[in-house]
């Protein structure tokens, strides 16, 4: 395993002992590599809308990535304590993420009507060097999923699952869903306005963003400039800092559907959709 993930169990361990879950608590769930980048960048924007900021605020989006925002629990905060510091969760509802299994947070979360929001990408995009060691620790990725499937199955008012692929094709239906979901949904008003469209299009260039940036509301930059992850990697904060000594650059790649047949062969590739049609026979979920 890669040098930052060496205490990534001991973090699950720690956060099944110490996590103690409040009643408005967001959780972001992903496989590695799965989207989890655009869902933290959606989720922000969508909260952060709430907040009525005046002009001369600074968004969170162009201070930090999305990864320094909403931190995983595994990896940021319980891989070394079993009480980290969580004074900059002071504010409600608390934001976090997790690359865990369900069943690896069922005793924690079981008591709790915190939210979680699940994003599945089809398999052949988790088919890199990164998921594969992380797969070590989290387990195959259709065990991953299918924990939060039937959840969500079971108790959608506790789970949302999220298809990247739906995200793509329809964006502003499925961020409808999500606001919905997160009851923070967008009134009669802001849809008349085209604020759902004003989130998810982009209508400045990434040379825009930088020149203007502080001259225009913030409600400019929360329409028009993050929830492209093209845009959100031309950020400054996303080009040159770090996060866990990970360059946030690192974070971005083309997230294309379908891009994996650029690296499969034809027998690969029904080599995995006769494994992928085995193991979720029976469930109802569909690739």
């Amino acid at each position: 395993l890669s040098p930052i993930f060496y205490n990534t169990l001991q973090g699950v361990l720690n956060f099944q002992r110490g996590f103690q879950p409040q009643d408005t608590d967001i959780i972001l769930a992903s496989f590695p590599k799965s989207g989890t980048t655009w869902l933290k960048a959606l989720t922000v924007a969508l909260l952060e809308r709430l907040k009525n900021r005046s002009s001369n605020d600074h968004h969170l989006l162009l201070s930090d990535n999305p990864h320094g925002i909403v931190p995983f629990f595994e990896i940021d905060m319980y891989n070394e304590s079993l009480s980290p510091d969580l004074v900059n969760f002071s504010s409600f509802p608390r934001l976090f993420s997790t690359h865990m299994p369900l069943h690896a947070m069922h005793e924690t979360l079981k008591e709790s009507p915190c939210k979680i929001v699940y994003i599945k990408i089809c398999s052949g995009l988790c088919l890199n060097r990164f998921a594969a060691e992380l797969s070590i620790i989290y387990g195959p990725f259709w065990e991953h999923l299918l924990s939060y499937w039937r959840e969500s199955l079971e108790n959608p008012n506790h789970v949302l699952f999220m298809r990247y692929e739906e995200m793509k094709a329809k964006p502003r239906d499925q961020i409808k869903r999500l606001a919905d979901f997160l009851d923070c949904p967008f009134t009669k008003e802001e849809e008349e306005k085209g604020s759902v469209d004003e989130i998810l299009n982009f209508c400045s260039g990434a040379e825009g963003m930088h020149n203007y940036r502080g001259q225009l509301p913030l409600i400019f930059w929360l329409r028009h400039c993050f929830c492209s992850l093209r845009n959100l990697s031309s950020l400054e904060v996303n080009k040159t800092q770090k996060t866990n000594n990970v360059d946030h650059k690192n974070y971005f790649r083309k997230g294309e559907v379908g891009d994996w047949k650029n690296y499969l062969t034809p027998e690969m590739e029904s080599k995995i959709d006769m494994v992928i049609q085995e193991k979720l026979q029976g469930s109802g979920l569909k690739f």
